[in-house]
């Protein structure tokens, strides 16, 4: 079993569409998916609407995806061409509770791809993306955390920043993101012949790696 996941620096950058474009490109992967979302200054994490409760029952929520038309993210990865599909709901800092059912999922599955910063902090993946977008300034600190851990950085749109662009980051972190192996992504797809060589040869590798 191989796991890639999938982050980005905020929100609303083509994560999803990342995902499920992989997913379609690499159907022979029968993947198994998860969108992660943790929830917290008054939105529910049951069902992410707004909310001022707090109650145990809002810890934490795993739901899998039965619909391809539901309308959710996790219904997007099951219309791509997942084999199954899961959305994990939990507070801000509380995706440890999740843990356990997410890793007995992971037992059953062939190939698993998560959408999540966070999650790199409780498993080690065989791949991790990260998708950026200089122009957008907010960098959220999983993000941040973790982008030495990225294998490849994804730059949305234009693709890596050169000379000035970018300045609205810390230097530090535009210096690492560089470093990486690059890839630019656009909408509509997300998705690229480049990318998909890339995450099919480090499955591939990881396969004989975990033999």
């Amino acid at each position: 079993m191989a796991i890639v996941v999938v982050g980005g620096h905020t929100r609303n950058i083509g994560k999803t569409s990342v995902v499920a474009g992989l997913i379609a490109a690499l159907p022979e992967l029968e993947w198994t998916a998860f969108k992660v979302t943790q929830f917290g200054h008054g939105i529910c994490s049951a069902d992410g609407e707004p909310c001022d409760c707090e109650t145990d029952a809002h810890t934490v929520a795993v739901t899998e995806e039965r619909s391809a038309e539901s309308g959710t993210d996790s219904a997007r990865f099951l219309a791509a061409g997942a084999v199954r599909s899961f959305w994990v709901r939990t507070r801000q800092g509380q995706l440890a509770e999740a843990m356990p059912r997410v890793r007995k999922e992971l037992g059953l599955a062939r190939n698993v791809i998560l959408e999540s910063n966070s999650i790199v902090r409780f498993l080690k993946p065989d791949l991790y993306l990260t998708v950026l977008d200089p122009e957008i300034r907010d960098f959220k600190p999983s993000a941040q955390y973790f982008l030495d851990r990225a294998d490849a950085v994804l730059w949305r749109g234009g693709g890596m920043p050169s000379g000035s662009a970018g300045t609205a980051w810390p230097a530090a972190l535009l210096q690492l993101a560089r470093s990486k192996p690059q890839f630019t992504v656009q909408a509509p797809a997300y998705i690229s012949d480049a990318l998909t060589q890339f995450v099919a040869e480090r499955i591939s590798s990881a396969a004989v790696k975990h033999r």
